[in-house]
């Protein structure tokens, strides 16, 4: 009788254990981190552009995802994808928004990369070539010869107009590329510095009223309808040490770029916290898509292009660049 006792009482115990711990299949406890307690990082930097691309970031820190996960998440400005890289390398930034033209490019030269989370596609008249409103060029065949500015060399910029002055009957050498940050390109070709320029969201609204710029082309037609424009990198190193830390930031930002995607009225209210667009410009910029997954196979497209136009020598395999979360 004793000894059945004994066992009953075991019994009971151990179920109050598991009921109290959230045992049962595995999971958290009811209000813990869905991440646990065991990142290897609980703060991390993250380099994010003052542009609509990476509202997602800001999203999943103000409705606290991140903290959800266990994870602070220092955002830190960056002037592009490409110059951000040395920051990934030395470990300045964590985690890193680029444009896929960049990391491909780099993968191509040797770095050693990972894609973390997907940010940004492009839709219709979200990456426009743009021109003075009394400017003579009427049409991307009139850029032969003339002086095209690009936030950065050789990147998605560059590859997006190369593709449209193919359409027109150019090339890439009809063309003279030149840098200039997007924030001071309407000046610059407005005081002769550029005849052309590659702007997006929110320059192309703030050219077209402030300045009267006309648009002569969208560059995401024809072979870049649809484009995947940008996402989120660290360094392959940084993913292997990193997996659980890595898995938390990767649920977040899916998370944030599901809301992204299905309500545009908690982008308007976040961008004004992070750029310099105002609530008003916020409700009227053409806005792209926000993927809450990696597909490999739509990033292809991007890499398969580069090789077309020669950005690259021999082909990327996206798959390979894609990290998986820590369990598949």
């Amino acid at each position: 009788m004793a000894r059945r006792l004994r066992r009953s009482a075991l019994a009971l115990g151990l179920a109050a254990a598991l009921a109290l711990t959230g045992c049962s299949g595995g999971g958290a406890p009811p209000g813990a981190p869905a991440g646990g307690d065991g990142l290897e990082k609980t703060t991390i930097k993250v380099g994010a552009l003052p542009i609509p691309d990476p509202v997602a970031l800001y999203i999943a820190k103000a409705k606290g995802y991140f903290q959800a996960e266990g994870l602070t998440v220092q955002p830190v400005t960056i002037t592009g994808g490409a110059a951000a890289l040395p920051q990934i390398e030395s470990g300045a930034l964590d985690i890193t928004q680029t444009n896929y033209v960049s990391m491909f490019l780099a993968v191509s030269q040797g770095k050693k990369l990972k894609l973390v989370a997907d940010m940004y596609q492009a839709a219709p008249n979200t990456f426009e070539i743009m021109v003075p409103k009394d400017s003579p060029i009427q049409t991307v065949a009139d850029l032969k010869g003339k002086t095209v500015l690009v936030n950065n060399l050789r990147n998605i910029a560059t590859l997006a107009v190369t593709t449209q002055l193919k359409a027109a009957g150019l090339s890439e050498t009809d063309v003279k590329f030149a840098e200039k940050p997007f924030p001071e390109m309407g000046n610059a070709i407005s005081t002769g510095q550029g005849d052309a320029g590659w702007i997006t969201e929110p320059f192309i609204t703030a050219n077209k009223s402030k300045l009267g710029f006309r648009t002569i082309a969208d560059t995401m037609t024809g072979q870049t309808a649809d484009l995947s424009i940008a996402g989120w990198m660290a360094t392959d190193e940084w993913a292997k040490e990193n997996p659980k830390t890595l898995a938390a930031f990767q649920r977040a930002i899916s998370k944030a770029q599901q809301l992204a995607s299905s309500d545009r009225k908690v982008i308007e209210a976040t961008l004004p916290t992070y750029t310099k667009i105002d609530a008003k410009t916020a409700t009227a910029i053409k806005l792209g898509a926000y993927p809450s997954a990696l597909d490999a196979a739509r990033l292809q497209k991007v890499a398969d292009l580069m090789l077309e136009y020669k950005y690259i020598r021999s082909p990327v395999d996206v798959k390979s660049l894609v990290a998986a979360p820590a369990g598949g």
